[in-house]
């Protein structure tokens, strides 16, 4: 009996190495920003043991958000040129190939109806949880230039990043090695509650946001199962994010009507964790 080469359903990459990456990628998006707000407060000469000041600014001032947002640009390319070394085994393999970059029947209306849908939902979840504000709705209020920056990563980079993470490594290795169905589980939920901090307050969830982004993330999750690509999840996930990101950038000339449902996409992962 012949065995199938490598591909995106039979990985040359296991559960523990995905594993890893995926938590590669979590201390990048924490770290780095940690690292460049830093050198931003050490020439402001702030006082570290004042943690207090030190959360209030780090929440507030718009330099040193912006500073932290940069730094997502550094987290994104170092968690895609490791993933990219996992998944080519160092050239050995297509990147394209061992993700799946076909189509599969899937198309881009069909991500588009997909948003209204989780549109549709979030004003349900709001209705029924109501809203909080949260750490990462705080954020964007400190200047335009955060908004901007947000709606650049939310559209043209987290979508890539995420994406090729838990639906091309995990969930590629979690269905070799545990089945279809417990993999859509795990996947699901590690991208559900690795969002849980950006979208709380004083520790309080945003439970209509969180359980708007557990049903985004089950259907980018039941997209990869079903075409066996990762490329469609990419597009969904991408234009999710990039109407999102258009109401964001135009919010302030819309109908409150309009704005006031919780955000329906990921956007960037703990930039404020």
């Amino acid at each position: 009996m012949t065995l199938p080469g490598p591909s995106a359903n039979n990985p040359p990459w296991n559960s523990w190495v995905a594993i890893g990456v995926w938590m590669a990628s979590v201390l990048f998006i924490f770290f780095i920003p940690v690292i460049f707000v830093t050198i931003y407060l050490l020439g402001k000469h702030i006082d570290f043991s004042d943690r207090e000041a030190l959360t209030s600014l780090l929440k507030t001032d718009p330099t040193a958000i912006v500073v932290q947002l940069l730094a997502v640009i550094p987290s994104h390319l170092l968690t895609l040129a490791l993933a990219w070394v996992v998944v080519t085994k160092g050239r050995t393999y297509s990147f394209r190939k061992m993700l799946g970059w076909e189509w599969d029947g899937f198309r881009v209306w069909h991500a588009v109806v997909l948003f209204l849908f989780f549109w549709g939902f979030a004003v349900l979840m709001t209705t029924i949880f109501g809203s909080v504000e949260n750490d990462f709705e705080k954020m964007l209020t400190s200047s335009r230039t955060a908004v901007y920056l947000v709606a650049f990563f939310a559209t043209f980079t987290a979508p890539v990043v995420e994406e090729v993470v838990y639906r091309g490594l995990l969930f590629s290795a979690f269905q070799k090695r545990f089945g279809i169905v417990l993999a859509v589980v795990a996947v699901t939920l590690l991208f559900t509650v690795v969002h849980v901090p950006q979208y709380s307050m004083n520790n309080v969830p945003d439970y209509a946001t969180i359980a708007t982004l557990l049903m985004l993330s089950l259907t980018l999750t039941l997209v990869r199962a079903k075409t066996g690509n990762l490329y469609p999840c990419i597009v969904l996930h991408t234009v999710v994010n990039g109407i999102q990101s258009i109401v964001l950038i135009a919010e302030p000339y819309l109908p409150k009507s309009v704005t006031d449902v919780p955000d329906p996409t990921s956007m960037i992962w703990h930039v404020l964790r």
